[in-house]
């Protein structure tokens, strides 16, 4: 016998799924149901992960980039004075309001020192207004102590 008929398999040692054994068989399902988790889809909305996904970091850096800047122009009109700005963006998934988007906001809270004259709390509100797209029952302005 030379060493090419040692090195080939017979016929009967081949794989075959025939000459599967039991504990073959449950090997092979249990990788194939391995793979068919692995491929299934995430959904985010109900991931306790996404807190911390990228998505949700951008979502709260546009949030603190919108806050900042409405602050700084509403600090430059008349009347206002120091003013705080706190925006909840709606529930949809991509969730921040901006002119460029069109996306909504649910509501808007602002404290400004100037708040307690009726004139300047309605340019607040008609500038929110122009501004994100909302109604003005969305838009709450509080007197700063």
């Amino acid at each position: 016998m030379n060493w090419q008929e040692e090195s080939q398999p017979k016929a009967s040692e081949r794989f075959s799924l025939k000459n599967m054994g039991k504990q073959q068989w449950m090997v092979l399902i249990l990788i194939g149901l391995l793979l068919a988790v692995i491929a299934m889809p995430v959904n985010k909305k109900n991931d306790s992960a996404s807190v911390l996904s990228g998505e949700d970091n951008r979502d709260m850096q546009e949030s603190d980039r919108l806050e900042k800047k409405l602050e700084q122009l509403l600090g430059q009109v008349e009347g206002v004075g120091n003013v705080q700005v706190m925006i909840y963006p709606s529930d949809t998934e991509s969730s921040w309001s901006s002119p460029q988007t069109g996306e909504t906001v649910q509501g808007v809270l602002i404290v400004a020192e100037g708040a307690d004259d009726p004139v300047t709390v309605q340019k607040i509100q008609e500038s929110v207004m122009a501004l994100f797209q909302v109604e003005a029952h969305k838009i709450k302005v509080m007197k700063m102590k």
